[in-house]
């Protein structure tokens, strides 16, 4: 399956908890009422900006947007950077106006939306770009931030990797646990197909016997986890397009210009959404004459 770089434009699906995320995110901070910015009179307006202090991918606009939407609908944005763009150091992502006790109730929580997830699809776009040309696509997993699951799938998107199953409702994939649980593979694919027949399957593996018996259980799809590169070798021949094939487990960025990925459908990396450092951004406010 081709790696697709470039990040859809209708991604509505992942911003459907948007106003609750936000509103959550604003009442952490705020509570009984923001006592630091009632330092500033009540009619006093004022200008701002965000400018970026490194080099990254922007994303999260809708939460940035929102968070000052439920503070203060007439608070005027003039975004400077879209979605996806990259922006270097220095450079300016997003003008703001208004009320200055708004810009300055909402800079931190619009700003920890903005830079969590843009961090994220910077993440995303370098793992993209190392396998730009390959017939192999790079998934998230469900190792994000409590809360912010569908915001940094939608982030995983914007930086042009794809993603994995939601959460534990829309896809089967039984790890050893489930395997030790219900006593085999072929017993948990059995019954996963009994429960929820519609339902994709998936089988994580750790070594050549469990590829096998996922075959013989009819496994739409088998995860070699931390396979050394002849085993892993071994394991794809041994599919040989009867089922997908994804890889993870230990697979850094710097590993895949040299991994071999022939036969590969799928990488799974946990590092997109949660080995990343927050993209340093800043803002900048000027009060009114």
């Amino acid at each position: 399956m081709p790696n697709q770089n470039q990040f859809s434009t209708d991604l509505s699906e992942f911003t459907f908890d948007l106003n609750k995320i936000v509103a959550l995110a604003l009442e952490e901070d705020i509570r009984s009422g923001d006592v630091n910015a009632m330092l500033v009179a009540k009619s006093a307006t004022a200008k701002a900006r965000v400018i970026a202090r490194e080099s990254g991918v922007v994303c999260g606009r809708p939460w940035f947007d929102e968070v000052f939407r439920q503070l203060d609908p007439s608070l005027e944005l003039n975004w400077l950077a879209q979605e996806g763009d990259e922006v270097q150091a220095e450079q300016s992502i997003v003008e703001l106006s208004g009320s200055a006790r708004t810009l300055l109730t909402g800079e931190r929580s619009a700003l920890n939306f903005l830079q969590v997830l843009s961090a994220t699809a910077t993440a995303s776009r370098q793992y993209s770009l190392a396998v730009q040309g390959l017939d192999i696509t790079i998934l998230d997993t469900r190792k994000t931030i409590p809360g912010l699951r569908l915001a940094q799938k939608y982030a995983v998107k914007i930086g042009g990797c794809q993603n994995h199953r939601a959460g534990l409702y829309d896809a089967f994939l039984i790890k050893e646990n489930h395997i030790l649980a219900c006593g085999s593979i072929g017993a948990a694919v059995a019954q996963a197909k009994l429960s929820h027949p519609n339902l994709p399957i998936e089988v994580e593996t750790e070594n050549l016997d469990e590829v096998k018996q996922s075959l013989e259980a009819g496994a739409d799809r088998i995860m070699l986890d931390n396979f050394d590169s002849e085993t892993l070798k071994l394991a794809v021949e041994q599919i040989a397009g009867k089922a997908e094939i994804e890889i993870s487990g230990g697979i850094e960025l710097k590993d895949l210009a040299t991994l071999d990925l022939s036969g590969i459908d799928y990488l799974s990396s946990g590092a997109i959404t949660k080995n990343i450092s927050a993209l340093d951004l800043s803002m900048r406010i000027q009060i009114a004459d």
